[in-house]
């Protein structure tokens, strides 16, 4: 291995490891959500697109995590925010740390990826620019990679919390 290489390969070590220490700061400050709020839930753990990745589950249906899942997610991003700043108080650095609860992400996440899909294949069939509903950031992130994976482009447009994806012909 050269030197650049060898550097290449601790900084990457290195950005796994923050990263799971992340995730360590995160699950505790969740475990102790969980004890005060009196909730059963399991936490996992993982590393995604270089983001610390952490979820909580349940064996039993998860239908008391919903409380913490909230309407449309409402409560799941404020948990979010707060999980993130727990770690920044804890490492000094800015967190990227996605939260799921219940599963909620990741079936959202299969929702928006068919609405940007969708999105894409009108705009190919008719050559026009469409228009989507305001999203929010994680939202707006997952069309805009569908509609990557679809071969065109997107942009966000508007102000939060009215910001909307904007899909492009070629």
């Amino acid at each position: 291995m050269t030197e650049g290489t060898t550097s290449a390969a601790a900084e990457g070590g290195d950005t796994l490891t923050r990263l799971e220490q992340e995730g360590e700061i995160a699950a505790d400050y969740l475990e102790g959500l969980l004890d005060i709020a009196d909730l059963d839930g399991d936490i996992d753990m993982d590393v995604e697109a270089d983001r610390a990745a952490v979820s909580i589950i349940s064996d039993s249906g998860g239908r008391d995590l919903q409380k913490l899942v909230g309407r449309d997610g409402e409560v799941l991003e404020a948990l979010q925010e707060l999980t993130r700043l727990a770690v920044h108080r804890e490492t000094g650095d800015r967190s990227r740390l996605m939260l799921d609860i219940a599963g909620f992400r990741a079936q959202k996440r299969t929702e928006l990826a068919q609405i940007g899909a969708k999105a894409a294949d009108e705009v190919k069939a008719s050559g026009q620019p469409v228009k989507l509903d305001p999203m929010t950031p994680f939202e707006r992130k997952v069309v805009h990679d569908a509609v990557a994976a679809a071969g065109l482009r997107s942009e966000s447009e508007g102000e939060e919390p009215q910001r909307f994806v904007v899909v492009l012909p070629a």
